[in-house]
């Protein structure tokens, strides 16, 4: 007889992300009636070493950018791999996941088909057990106690997010502060609508990039840090003690592998690997930096290893496009003594397992750990209740606009009023 948690059917399609490219979505029903739909994310500024995307490359479909092939994956080929499988049992679902598409980096199948599929059944065996879904994942993670993250909000976006009119990516605010996340979420608020109006006042339009945060054109990279600080002042909030500044750098996308050095076009001047982390360490002294994510290269790692002994023990330094969520990678992190924090994305890796090992892998070695979204996101809530289900300390979505973020801002506020406010970690999960 079949449990409540078997799976009966797996469907899947294609629909629309936050920049209207195709994405995949996938739906799993149980034998009990209960189901779970999840969509796939997808990013701008992608590491070379991430699992593989499924696209069609059909140019007079979405410009090459459709994901049928992905979808017909998901519905010929992974429907029957995991059709009476325990929805439950997560580990053996995606183990099945991963033997059907047989290679190290999904690019038979696709990390977006695989995924789906996994997302998906997660949240329908949290249905067929009537569990909320963050609890769910907490019995799958072996957490005792899920906890709300700090967040990370972006506020300015340059780089591959915004036209590359600066060439870092993301300068993002981090309430300290705030008592709860409610709170630290208005505190956030208030900075992102301070900058749309200096944004307004400089005579610029008021537009956004993909994640939410304001664009505008800016003299320089260290601009955009001289404008939040600004922000955080005329919002109330002291630099360095009510709310911090976090920089994505996302350095792999400047970087020049002939002249192995990086490229700031906006600013025309080129810097070595040591050049970088001087500049890096510059702004440390002069702005409430706590966190600095892709400071360098995803294949850097000499320099990264210059970058963490000089600024390791002074704030959290994120490797994103470095450890692109592998276990391998983050291994030679750790080995090496290389960052001190990784983004956790489960799209780089392919399945929710394979995630929250690499969450467990992390923290285990004390290392923080970020769950992030993606630069291309849908209104799909799964990742509000990952972060707060895996314990992951913190979560970067985005900004505060957009469906596709406020999807999970709001589903982490309804947790909040689930869990309550001492669930919140706060300025704790920086080691403060």
């Amino acid at each position: 007889m079949a449990s409540d948690t078997t799976i009966a059917d797996v469907r899947a399609r294609q629909i629309l992300d936050s920049r209207g490219r195709p994405t995949v979505e996938a739906d799993v029903y149980l034998a009990s009636g209960a189901w779970g739909r999840a969509s796939v994310p997808s990013g701008a500024s992608t590491g070379a070493h991430e699992a593989v995307e499924l696209r069609d490359g059909d140019p007079d479909h979405y410009a090459g950018l459709g994901v049928r092939r992905a979808v017909g994956n998901v519905q010929q080929v992974l429907a029957k791999a995991v059709r009476g499988l325990d929805a439950a049992n997560q580990r053996a679902l995606d183990g099945r996941l991963l033997e059907a598409d047989g290679t190290p980096n999904k690019s038979r199948l696709g990390a977006n088909a695989l995924l789906a599929v996994s997302l998906a059944a997660c949240r329908a065996a949290a249905a067929g057990r009537d569990l909320p879904l963050y609890r769910h994942i907490a019995d799958l993670a072996g957490v005792p106690r899920a906890t709300l993250p700090l967040p990370m909000v972006n506020i300015i976006s340059g780089g591959l997010h915004a036209g590359q009119q600066i060439d870092l990516q993301d300068f993002l605010v981090v309430p300290l502060r705030a008592r709860s996340f409610s709170e630290a979420l208005a505190d956030a608020a208030a900075v992102h609508r301070t900058v749309g109006e200096l944004v307004k006042k400089a005579g610029e339009p008021q537009l956004v990039a993909d994640e939410g945060g304001w664009g505008p054109r800016l003299a320089s990279n260290e601009a955009a840090l001289e404008w939040l600080v600004a922000a955080l002042e005329i919002a109330g909030l002291r630099p360095g003690v009510d709310a911090a500044i976090a920089v994505d750098v996302a350095a792999t996308h400047f970087f020049d592998p002939q002249r192995q050095g990086y490229e700031l076009h906006s600013e025309g001047r080129a810097l070595s690997s040591h050049e970088m982390a001087d500049l890096l360490a510059t702004w440390v002294e002069r702005y409430p930096i706590v966190s600095l994510e892709d400071g360098l290269a995803e294949d850097d790692w000499q320099g990264w290893r210059e970058l963490t002994a000089r600024l390791g023990g002074r704030v959290q330094l994120l490797g994103d496009d470095l450890f692109t969520t592998n276990p391998q990678r983050l291994q030679r992190g750790l080995r090496e003594g290389t960052a001190n924090a990784i983004l956790v994305k489960a799209n780089q890796i392919g399945t929710l397992s394979e995630t929250l090992a690499v969450v467990s892998q992390a923290q285990t070695a004390g290392y923080r750990t970020v769950i992030s979204a993606r630069s291309g996101e849908t209104e799909d809530s799964f990742l509000a209740d990952l972060a707060v289900g895996c314990a992951g300390g913190q979560i970067k979505v985005g900004s505060v606009t957009r469906s596709s973020r406020l999807a999970k801002w709001n589903q982490l506020l309804r947790l909040e009023e689930e869990l309550g406010s001492a669930a919140y970690l706060g300025a704790a999960a920086l080691g403060r």
